[in-house]
């Protein structure tokens, strides 16, 4: 039963699912099945997010959560770690880190994301607080840079005109150590949030991305590989067309594509359309896929981990060492601006 705070919250942080339909948003994606599927996954998130503030244990919240969907899942645990990320934030508790050391550790490469969902709805002064301690997790906190991507597609999916249109970037914010890589992640999650605004028509998402300011573009087409990859949308001959179009970026592609079917592959669920994005973007199927990132992983240990005010973050020598896997120069990605 919801509490009344549990409402109140709801209510205050949590936008209706009629506000993620595609033609509220007024995204230019034409009404289709490929269009529906993609609109469930926003709704999905907003599931998650109102039953972890209206549940009272973990039990309870991994019981909802086990109802949805197998290939919707993640997106609902996405959800729930919005929910506990904003209730820690504000109150000092410690739901998240419950929450991704139990029933989500397996999503934590989603759950990353909504993380920066919870980011997109507080004040930078408690960003601070955000990140919950996962010692010993060996994707943390080398991909809590996932909470950025995050948080930049939250930005372009519920402010199209500003962040795409316009092409605005956020302020630096020094996340893990690298205010200079902030921009660099939000690019990743506006790729992302590219995919859903033109609802899976890969012509459309590569035409939009030419627009941006070509430094931006490697990011970019990196977030619209992931997406492709997780989400699904298009047929493998679609992007296939993509990669081809785009030969300057098909390791950008291919970069999303990986961490994709990383992804999919920890969570233990890997649906066809992720096998075929894989193939079509990487070239791999999804273990092969799987090993390189395995095999390309920095580990924290390693002396380039260290922050430092002219480097990039583990991450990104991670992205980095994929990149160079399917033939693309380094020096060409590192501008961290």
């Amino acid at each position: 039963m919801p509490t009344a705070a549990g409402a109140v919250r709801r209510y205050l942080l949590t936008p209706a699912l009629s506000r993620t339909t595609f033609s509220t948003r007024g995204f230019p994606a034409p009404p289709c099945p490929a269009t529906r599927g993609l609109e469930a996954i926003p709704q999905a998130v907003i599931c998650g997010f109102e039953w972890a503030v209206d549940t009272r244990d973990l039990w309870e919240i991994e019981r909802r959560l086990d109802l949805v969907e197998p290939t919707l899942r993640g997106f609902a645990y996405e959800g729930a770690t919005m929910a506990f990320t904003v209730l820690d934030a504000m109150t000092g508790g410690t739901r998240t880190r419950e929450l991704l050391r139990g029933p989500g550790e397996k999503h934590l490469l989603v759950a990353y994301i909504g993380v920066g969902f919870a980011m997109a709805r507080l004040p930078r002064p408690l960003w601070r607080k955000v990140l919950p301690d996962l010692d010993g997790n060996p994707y943390h906190p080398t991909m809590s840079w996932l909470a950025v991507d995050g948080y930049g597609f939250d930005l372009a999916f519920f402010d199209h005109r500003r962040w795409i249109e316009q092409q605005r970037r956020p302020r630096p914010y020094p996340w893990i150590g690298y205010p200079a890589y902030f921009s660099r992640a939000v690019d990743q999650g506006i790729g992302r949030a590219l995919w859903f605004f033109h609802g899976g028509r890969p012509d459309a998402v590569r035409e939009t991305v030419e627009r941006f300011a070509p430094r931006r573009r490697p990011d970019l087409f990196s977030g619209v590989g992931l997406a492709a990859t997780y989400a699904g949308g298009a047929e493998a001959g679609e992007l296939e067309r993509l990669r081809d179009r785009v030969p300057t970026h098909r390791a950008d592609l291919a970069v999303g594509a990986v961490f994709a079917a990383k992804a999919r592959a920890v969570a233990g669920l890997v649906p066809d359309w992720t096998e075929s994005g894989t193939a079509a973007l990487a070239g791999l199927p999804v273990a092969a896929a799987t090993e390189l990132a395995d095999r390309t992983a920095v580990s924290r240990e390693s002396p380039h981990a260290a922050p430092s005010s002219g480097g990039v973050p583990p991450y990104e020598l991670w992205r980095q060492r994929i990149r160079e896997h399917f033939g693309a120069p380094c020096s060409e990605h590192v501008n961290t601006e």
